[in-house]
C-alpha cells in the first residue's frame, strides 16, 4: 500500500495546477474598445438615425421604415447605383487583367526590372483627390494634353468632361491608372513565392510555357487573385474622391456614384435619416458580395488542403 501511494503521489504532484490568468483580457481590451467605439456604436447610431426624418438638419419626426421604403422608388438613387456598378465591373476587370499581366511580364530576368517595378507602383502614393484634379488638366477638352495628342495623331477631340459617356470613361481611366499597381504589386509578390521546382519539373517533362502557365501558375495564383478581387470590389464600391474632384457627378448625374449621392443627401440636403438608410443598402450589397467571395476562397483553400 505504501509503495502504491509512493507511485501515485509524484504523478499527482507533477500535474500543473491550472490557474485563472486574466492578463489576456488586458491585451484584448484595446481592440474591443476600438470595435465598440468605431464600429458598433456608429452602426447602431446610423440605424437609429435612419428611423427619423430630418428638416434643415434637425430631427423632424419618427418615420420608422419609411426611409428604407424610399430606397425602392428613388430614381436618382437607382441611377447612382447603376453608375457605381458599371464603374466597379469595368475598373476591377481591367485592373485585374492588366495588373496580373504586368506582374507576369516583370517576373522574369530583364534589364532594369527593379526600376520598372518602382515606376509601376508610383500611382499608389498619389492622393485620389489630387489625381482627380490632375485629371481635369489632362482631360481638358480645348487644349488638354490628351486631346492635343489625339489631334496630332489625326483623331478628333473627345468631349471628356461634357459628354455623359466620356465623363464616366475618364473616371474609369483615372481609377485604373491609380489602382492597377496594387494588383500588380500583390500579384508579383505571389508569383515570386511560387515554388521553382514545379517549373523545373514541368520543363524536364517537356511542357511549353503556356502549359506551365495554365497548369501551374494559374491554379497556384487563384487564392491570391480571389483575395485581390475581394479587396478591389469592396474598395471600388466606396469610390468617392475621384468623381467628386474630377466631374462633381456631372454632366448632370452621369457620374454621380452611390457614395457621392449619399454625401449630397446628408450634407447638401441635410436628410440624414435617408442618407443613413442609403448607407445600410450599400452595406448589405457589399456584405453579400464579400460573403460569396469568402465562400469561394474557403472552397479553394479546402480543395488545396
Amino acid at each position: 500500500m505504501t509503495e502504491l501511494t509512493a507511485n501515485v503521489q509524484p504523478t499527482e504532484q507533477a500535474k500543473p495546477k491550472r490557474q485563472s490568468d486574466n492578463s489576456k483580457f488586458a491585451f484584448l481590451l484595446p481592440a474591443a474598445i476600438w470595435i465598440l467605439v468605431f464600429t458598433i456604436f456608429p452602426l447602431l447610431y446610423a440605424l437609429y438615425t435612419s428611423m427619423f426624418s430630418f428638416r434643415f438638419g434637425r430631427v423632424n419626426q419618427f418615420v420608422g421604415a419609411t426611409n428604407f421604403a424610399r430606397l425602392f422608388t428613388d430614381t436618382n438613387l437607382h441611377n447612382g447605383l447603376r453608375v457605381t456598378i458599371v464603374f466597379v465591373v469595368v475598373t476591377v476587370v481591367i485592373e485585374m487583367l492588366v495588373g496580373f499581366a504586368l506582374a507576369l511580364l516583370l517576373n522574369r530576368e530583364m534589364r532594369g526590372k527593379n526600376v520598372l517595378r518602382a515606376i509601376m507602383i508610383l500611382p499608389l502614393f498619389a492622393t485620389p483627390v489630387a489625381v482627380g484634379y490632375l485629371g481635369i488638366t489632362l482631360f481638358y477638352e480645348v487644349n488638354g494634353p490628351i486631346n492635343v495628342t489625339l489631334r496630332t495623331l489625326g483623331f478628333g477631340d473627345v468631349p471628356w468632361l461634357s459628354n455623359p459617356f466620356w465623363a464616366l470613361v475618364a473616371i474609369i481611366i483615372v481609377d485604373i491608372w491609380q489602382w492597377t499597381p496594387f494588383v500588380f504589386l500583390v500579384s508579383l509578390a505571389a508569383l515570386q513565392g511560387l515554388p521553382a521546382d514545379l517549373y523545373e519539373a514541368a520543363e524536364v517533362d517537356g511542357a511549353s510555357p503556356w502549359q506551365s502557365f495554365r497548369g501551374i501558375t494559374l491554379p497556384l495564383m487563384m487564392p491570391t487573385m480571389w483575395l485581390i478581387l475581394l479587396l478591389r470590389l469592396v474598395e471600388s464600391f466606396k469610390i468617392f474622391d475621384i468623381p467628386t474632384s474630377l466631374t462633381l457627378g456631372g454632366p448632370g448625374r452621369a457620374t454621380e456614384v452611390y457614395s457621392l449621392f449619399t454625401y449630397r443627401t446628408a450634407l447638401r440636403f441635410f436628410d440624414h435619416g435617408y442618407a443613413a438608410a442609403q448607407g445600410f443598402l450599400l452595406l448589405i450589397i457589399v456584405s453579400i458580395i464579400v460573403a460569396l467571395l469568402f465562400r469561394q476562397i474557403r472552397n479553394i483553400f479546402e480543395e488545396g488542403s
